[in-house]
């Protein structure tokens, strides 16, 4: 096998292959063949699948500086070295099936990573940095122990793909909503309780996987018709042959109690004066967005941070006119089995939850308009 493997490289520095292949080789410790000399200055992509390497040299990029592709999957890696960073070129990273207990900061500096694979390691959080991969379109962090995901995920301006199941999480960053090229998320098998408001509002937004979520039982109504898995959600098969009223109002108020702690107020039809915060923040709201780009046209405020990060990343739109909320909303519920998706989520008690600015905007909404 040390003779094969001899030979593999010896013909690839020889021939200057753009591609590696070094599935199944048990290997242990990274190839030193690969890194002598000057390495393999026109390897792009490496494929060591399937071996039993714990960690990689801190020359990497040094010697194979050109990678474009790295496939990792499925050996022991416990840490990556912080000079996984220098790998400029690096779009393709695969780490999935490892033992990866924390990710370096440095994989922040890998701008030019378009696929990041994390799956089925023991990542119990993420670096924030993440947020500087500005070009990342796909990120797959399910079947880890992820309690939350980074605030600054938002910055990732390109991604498309997010899967995050089999994880820890309780609640979704509301930035996630600002993900505006976002095409398909996954949030299966978590501890979800409640989703923003505004997720699902993104036209670009066309499938999102919940299932198995037991305790949630309420969807932005942004997510009607996107929803594929909701199957496992909402109450257990023993309630569901209960009161249907009793299963709703129960249904609403679970949906309501997780909202951001900014909400003063969850409004009823009956309400028809929106309080003077909610005016004062709306007015600030317009006042920003006109001009986003002078701050110094921005009346003088003296606002609690919670507040003055809402006027950036407002807690949620409404469904009906899409006027920005910010301390008051005003819910309206629509079970599933009485909406076009009942037949394709039977096992379900999970209900559509319109969120409005006014009782005017919830008398007249529908999932239809």
């Amino acid at each position: 096998m040390a003779t094969e493997l001899h030979e593999t490289i010896f013909m690839a520095k020889q021939e200057r292959h753009k591609n590696l292949f070094l599935n199944y080789k048990n290997l242990n410790i990274f190839p030193v063949e690969l890194l002598k000399d000057e390495g393999l200055q026109f390897l792009e992509r490496l494929y060591m699948k399937r071996n039993s390497l714990t960690t990689l040299p801190d020359n990497l990029a040094q010697k194979l500086p050109n990678l474009i592709e790295l496939y990792l999957h499925s050996n022991n890696i416990v840490i990556i070295p912080e000079a996984i960073g220098n790998l400029a070129r690096l779009q393709s990273l695969d780490l999935s099936n490892n033992a990866l207990q924390l990710l370096c900061p440095e994989i922040g500096r890998l701008r030019s990573l378009r696929h990041l694979r994390l799956s089925n390691n023991q990542l119990k959080c993420l670096p924030p940095e993440i947020g500087d991969l500005q070009d990342l379109e796909t990120l797959d962090v399910s079947m880890n122990q992820l309690m939350s995901l980074p605030d600054r995920l938002h910055r990732c301006l390109s991604l498309q793909n997010l899967t995050v199941d089999h994880n820890l999480l309780s609640h979704v960053p509301r930035h996630l909503c600002w993900l505006h090229r976002l095409n398909q998320l996954s949030m299966a098998a978590n501890r979800l309780t409640f989703l923003p408001l505004d997720l699902g509002r993104s036209r670009e937004l066309q499938f999102v996987f919940v299932d198995n979520n037991v305790d949630l039982k309420g969807l932005p109504s942004y997510l009607y018709n996107k929803v594929i898995g909701c199957s496992g959600c909402g109450v257990s098969s023993q309630t569901l042959e209960g009161d249907l009223g009793e299963v709703l109002g129960e249904a609403l108020s679970e949906a309501l109690v997780r909202l951001p702690a900014e909400v003063k107020v969850v409004a009823s039809e009956t309400d028809n004066i929106v309080p003077l915060e909610e005016l004062a923040m709306r007015t600030l709201h317009r006042i920003y967005h006109s001009r986003p780009t002078d701050l110094s046209l921005l009346p003088p405020i003296t606002l609690p941070k919670s507040l003055l990060d809402l006027l950036q990343f407002p807690l949620g739109h409404c469904h009906r006119c899409s006027q920005a909320m910010f301390t008051i909303i005003y819910p309206k519920l629509f079970p599933l089995r009485d909406t076009a998706l009942a037949g394709v989520h039977r096992r379900t008690t999970v209900s559509f939850v319109a969120y409005c600015c006014s009782s005017h905007c919830l008398r007249t909404f529908d999932l239809q308009g």
